[in-house]
């Protein structure tokens, strides 16, 4: 498609919707007013819509609307359907006026059709059936009282004098089964099916290649970031407030025997804290989880595609919050001198803050909730900081569990690794002792804290990368078990429910069903 083509198939879907009005209106945030609720509904629709298909499938889209923009909505979905596209919409409570619109109706019970024709045809039915709906109340809600059965006991049903509301779902199955309104319907399927028309192809022709996709999706994901202050921005904000504080008060620490423990300390606060404030993003990953399982089950793009476009629309911010306060600390602090110390410092950063972001990413895939996530997020940063050879060395940490495997799981074990080698290493300090020689970098890396220098200094960033890249892969494969596992779990647990049900004699089996009529619900 050109461009041209694009915008136009743009304004038609926003046209179709109604959304006019709002077209340059931002969808809106906690801080920013933008699109009402029956709006962004609407918009939800509209995005469906772009692609022009002739079946669309509506989960509820009147749920959490009040009946005004519940009733607009309708009047909408019902301008798509006279386009010549075909809408099943499962609605839950419909007010009177939005009944009206619909042109078919079905009706299920424990599984079971109930009924299934056009909607004006349906109380007649139940009149029928022995169920009139009485007068001024509205058929939808009669039709569901009476084929629900979930909250009616036997002593509700004596009470009210009535058969039980099983009792009435099967004698309307029955009903329904030698109905001239079934014949109809399955007359009507017949004659779609047999049908002459073109044959339907498989064509991947228009199909958006995967690098596109993950161009623009990393291109969305980036305007979402940047328009969004809570996600990095105000991080930002506090994190180069906060290093002006560190500076101030690590101030040109010098190379006196006290700037040993200065440094240390340092190096501790800045890589605590600037992995304890990314669990303050979580409200946004769990946001854009819920935006991608949307779009996921609607097609538009795999899991890969939104892992990959995830890192790099991220990956811009996290060498903001690396570079300005990780200069402002460098600076002030009177670090080891050298540009090529510098870099090592900030690129060191900027790979510490992509494992935490990877890390964080992982946990979203699993999280039900944001909170759920931050409290998992802060318990798993906990364990690594006690592990990382802050507050105890390495080498006194018990050996199962806590020094194999989990210190070398850690990744403030080779962020320190990192810090220490790059600032220790060439630097000399003054003895405690009164006269005593000068102590080397590399010394105190080896006696006070516990450091191997034989490696690069390269080395513990490298393992770094390869940490991100590693809950990367993680995050990629929670969030296909994350696909699987649910609708695995539904299946066994409904099979189990219609077995149980069967059993009970609340199910009604019609076997004089035909056999090509079978093969057509199959």
């Amino acid at each position: 498609m050109t461009t041209v083509e694009k915008e136009q198939r743009v304004q038609d879907a926003i046209r179709e919707m109604g959304l006019q009005e709002c077209a340059d209106t931002p969808v809106g945030s906690w801080y920013i007013k933008g699109l009402s609720g029956g709006q962004k509904r609407r918009l939800t629709i509209a995005i469906e819509t772009l692609k022009k298909r002739a079946l669309l499938f509506l989960d509820e889209p009147t749920s959490g609307l009040d009946s005004a923009a519940a009733l607009h909505v309708t009047k909408r979905l019902l301008t798509l359907a006279e386009s010549g596209r075909t809408l099943l919409v499962s609605i839950h409570q419909p007010s009177s006026e939005i009944f009206q619109l619909f042109h078919y109706l079905c009706l299920l019970s424990s599984g079971q059709t109930v009924y299934f024709g056009e909607r004006y045809k349906a109380q007649e039915f139940f009149d029928l059936g022995g169920f009139p709906c009485p007068a001024y109340r509205n058929p939808a809600d009669h039709f569901l009282w009476v084929i629900n059965s979930d909250f009616d006991t036997e002593a509700e049903d004596e009470e009210q004098g009535s058969k039980g509301i099983s009792n009435k779902s099967k004698s309307l199955i029955k009903a329904y089964i030698g109905s001239d309104i079934r014949k109809e319907m399955i007359a009507k399927i017949r004659h779609a099916t047999e049908k002459e028309g073109d044959i339907i192809t498989k064509d991947d022709g228009d199909k958006v290649s995967a690098m596109k996709q993950t161009f623009y999706l990393t291109a969305r994901s980036f305007t979402n970031m940047r328009r969004d202050i809570a996600y990095y921005w105000f991080r930002l904000f506090i994190y180069t407030m906060l290093s002006i504080c560190v500076g101030t008060i690590y101030y040109k620490v010098g190379h006196s025997y006290d700037a040993i423990q200065a440094r240390a300390g340092m190096f501790i606060f800045v890589t605590a804290f600037l992995t304890f404030m990314g669990v303050a993003s979580f409200p946004s990953f769990i946001e854009d989880m819920k935006i991608f399982t949307r779009e996921r089950l609607n097609g538009h793009y795999g899991a890969t595609v939104f892992v990959v476009a995830n890192f790099l629309s991220a990956f811009p911010f996290v060498l903001l919050l690396a570079i300005i306060p990780g200069t402002i600390l460098y600076e002030m602090g009177g670090l080891h001198p050298g540009f090529g110390h510098y870099i090592c410092f900030i690129i060191t950063l900027i790979a510490t803050l992509s494992v935490e972001e990877s890390l964080l990413a992982a946990i979203s895939a699993v999280a039900p909730d944001f909170l759920t996530g931050m409290i998992a997020g802060c318990g798993v940063m906990g364990i690594y900081l006690l592990n990382g050879g802050f507050f105890r060395l390495i080498r006194d940490l018990p050996s199962p569990v806590w020094r194999y495997p989990l210190s070398y799981m850690s990744f403030h074990t080779w962020t320190s690794r990192a810090f220490y080698n790059n600032d220790f290493l060439g630097l000399v300090f003054d003895n405690n002792v009164p006269g005593g020689p000068p102590l080397t970098g590399e010394e105190i890396l080896k006696s006070r804290f516990d450091m191997y220098i034989d490696y690069s200094k390269w080395w513990p960033v490298f393992v770094l990368v390869c940490m991100a890249f590693t809950y990367r892969v993680m995050f990629l494969l929670l969030i296909k078990l994350r696909e699987m596992l649910p609708s695995l779990i539904m299946s066994m647990r409904a099979t189990r429910k219609m077995v149980d049900r069967a059993s009970s004699g609340r199910f009604v089996v019609p076997h004089d069903i035909e056999e090509n009529e079978v093969e057509m619900q199959k």
